[in-house]
Parts: C-alpha cells; sequence; structure tokens
C-alpha cells in the first residue's frame, strides 16, 4: 500500500486478501474485488453487487477506480483492432488487437513512451515519460475482452511487444504477468505471455531465474555490432556477443526457443550477406527468426524491402538450418507501426 493511494489495480489476490484483513474486513473481500476487476471487468465498484452498499461507496470515495478508456479505435479491414488509450493523468498508450485462427492476441504497452531510440521505431520518437503500473498493462486486456466481447471471444495471448521496453519495467511487468495468470484474473497460461526486449542483457538473465516458460522475443534487426549500433543504440551497452549469450542461457534455463526479430529495410540488413551472417551468429541452439516487413513510419528514411528480398532473405537463413519465418503483415492500413497512432494525437494536442 502506499502513503495515500492505494493503487487497487496493480494488487494481487493475495495483496487485496491481505489488504482487507488489515481493515479489519473478511479476506474474501479482497477476493471477491479481484475477480470483479478481472474476471468481470466491472468499470466501478457500484457493479460488485456482492458487497454491502457501504462498502462500495467506502472504496470509491477512498480508492476510486482509473480504468483505461479507449479514445480511439480503428478498424483494419482483417480484424485487427488498433486503441489509443487514455490513462488517468491524460497520458496515451497504444493497444493492438490481432485475430488468429486460434482466436484473439493483444500486443500491450508497457511504458508511456520509450527511451531505447532505435532508429526506426516511431514508438522512440515520443520520449518515455513514465513506466505503466501492473494494472495500466492489465486494463489494456481488460480493454480488449470488453471489444470483441460482442463476438463471444476473450484474449488467449499476451505480446508485450507494445510502446516501450517491458524489461526497462521489469517489476510491473512482472506482476501483471502474475495477475492475469491468476485463475480469477484471465487465467493466462505462462506459455501464452510473450515478452520483446531490445536487449537488456542483465534482465534477460534475471528473467530466466524467475523459471517460468515465458517466450523471449528480441529485436535484433542487424547481424553485426557495426550495423546493430546504427540501427539500435543499445548495442553500445550490450554488445551483440554478449546479447547471444544471455539468448543461450534463457533457452538452457527455461527450455523456451528464442524468437529474434528482424524488421527488412531495404538496402540496410536486407542482403544476402546479411542473411548468411545472421544464421552463422544463431547456430548452436533452439531459437526462430521472424522477418518483419518494416510498417513506413513517415519520420524515418527508411523503404521496406520488396518482397522477393524478403522471401530470399529467408530461404538462405532456413537452408542453414534456422528455422525463420515472414510475419503476416497486419492492420497496415490503421497506422499498425507501434506509437505511430499515440504521437498523431500528440501532435494535436500541441501549442
Amino acid at each position: 500500500m502506499k502513503n495515500q493511494v492505494w493503487d487497487v489495480l496493480s494488487q494481487s489476490k493475495d495483496e487485496m486478501t491481505a489488504w482487507m484483513k488489515a481493515q479489519g474486513l473478511p479476506g474474501y473481500r479482497g477476493t471477491q474485488l479481484f475477480e470483479a476487476l478481472w474476471r468481470h471487468r466491472v468499470k466501478d465498484y457500484e457493479e460488485i453487487t456482492s458487497w454491502p452498499k457501504a462498502l462500495r461507496e467506502n472504496m470509491a470515495n477512498q480508492f476510486p477506480l482509473y480504468r483505461l478508456q479507449a479514445e480511439t479505435v480503428q478498424r483494419g479491414h482483417d480484424g485487427t483492432l488498433k486503441i489509443l488509450g487514455r490513462l488517468y493523468d491524460g497520458q496515451h498508450i497504444e493497444t493492438v488487437v490481432l485475430p488468429h485462427d486460434y482466436g484473439y492476441s493483444v500486443c500491450v504497452s508497457s511504458q508511456v513512451g520509450c527511451n531505447m531510440g532505435c532508429k526506426f521505431c516511431a514508438s522512440g520518437l515520443l520520449k518515455r515519460t513514465r513506466n505503466l503500473s501492473a494494472g495500466e498493462i492489465l486494463d489494456q486486456v481488460r480493454l480488449a475482452n470488453d471489444l470483441i466481447a460482442d463476438q463471444g471471444a476473450v484474449i488467449s495471448r499476451v505480446d508485450l511487444m507494445g510502446i516501450g521496453e517491458p524489461l526497462d519495467n521489469y517489476e510491473n511487468v512482472m506482476q501483471f504477468i502474475q495477475i492475469a495468470h491468476d485463475p480469477l484474473g484471465f487465467n493466462l497460461s505462462y506459455r501464452h505471455f510473450t515478452i520483446s526486449t531490445s536487449g537488456l542483457v542483465p534482465d534477460i538473465y534475471r528473467l530466466a531465474q524467475e523459471g517460468l516458460p515465458i517466450t523471449l522475443a528480441v529485436s535484433l534487426h542487424a547481424p553485426t555490432d557495426d550495423l546493430r549500433r546504427q540501427l539500435m543504440p543499445i548495442n553500445k551497452a550490450y554488445p551483440v556477443h554478449q546479447l547471444i549469450e544471455a539468448c543461450k542461457d534463457y533457452f538452457h534455463k527455461t527450455g523456451r526457443r528464442v524468437s529474434f526479430e528482424y524488421a527488412l529495410l531495404a538496402g540496410i540488413n536486407d542482403s544476402n550477406q546479411h542473411a548468411e551472417q545472421l544464421a552463422n551468429l544463431l547456430k548452436g541452439f533452439s531459437c526462430h527468426v521472424n522477418l518483419i516487413p518494416w510498417n513506413p513510419v513517415p519520420e524515418h528514411p527508411f523503404q521496406p524491402s520488396s518482397k522477393k528480398r524478403v522471401e530470399e532473405f529467408q530461404r538462405i537463413v532456413q537452408d542453414r538450418g534456422i528455422s525463420c519465418t515472414i510475419r503476416k503483415e497486419m492492420g497496415q492500413e490503421i497506422e499498425a507501426a507501434c506509437g505511430q497512432l499515440r504521437r498523431r494525437e500528440e501532435e494535436l494536442l500541441s501549442p
């Protein structure tokens, strides 16, 4: 509990139960609150009809619920939903809901803005303002579920690939995962979470120690230090060989195949030589390369690689024994590149 304002949405079931007991209330009131927030997705305390009126009013007065608001929802022809969410303090984040053969996944943000400075990414064009709390990350899943409820569907997979660097908000991200995993939360298997990182090596080792079968997706985007430093400043702190060693450790400790994200930029990182260098870099442990046809960002000078070039790059990597697929392009007509919608909104609001 914080000094004055208890962050209700960020509490685990056990924390809510303990807090209720500390207030002289039955512990099961905490369980009821937890279930109401996440399984039943209530918007305010008045909807918790299992509570007496006095308790509902007291909680509303002392600890108001600030639910994420959908300010804009863009719908793609393929069923993709891109949400511009407004937080309690007026900040904006993006959340993307993606339809698949198996159901729906949601791509959530972990920070307001990003400080990683990747040269091809729209997210970093607006620097990090703050971390998201566990509750603010959870509320993106809740909002996504609300938007697909009319189809009788629920989110079955969560990708921490939205705005921000998840491992730069480590404690809140792990709290989010634990709550979302809870049977009275979203009841999501650990195997259905993917954490994407630009390469914070110490935190990759830390995540491996958690012993959870979470999928690790590493934004690699270049097979050599020289090129990766140009595209991703994080490589200055954690060079490629250190990053790969951390990924190998993650695989050996968790048994989970590591995924490497590789956005193909025409004439920059998409040559046959780059493909061969990438395959050589990744040989020797179980991993997967996810080739990403780059979504153009007006503020960046790059161009996406041609379909033919992408397919040739894939062939070379596969021929050298590395699992490699091409990510299906989804939602491009609704500004699917992460951060574009938020940046446009911030520009409109600027004086």
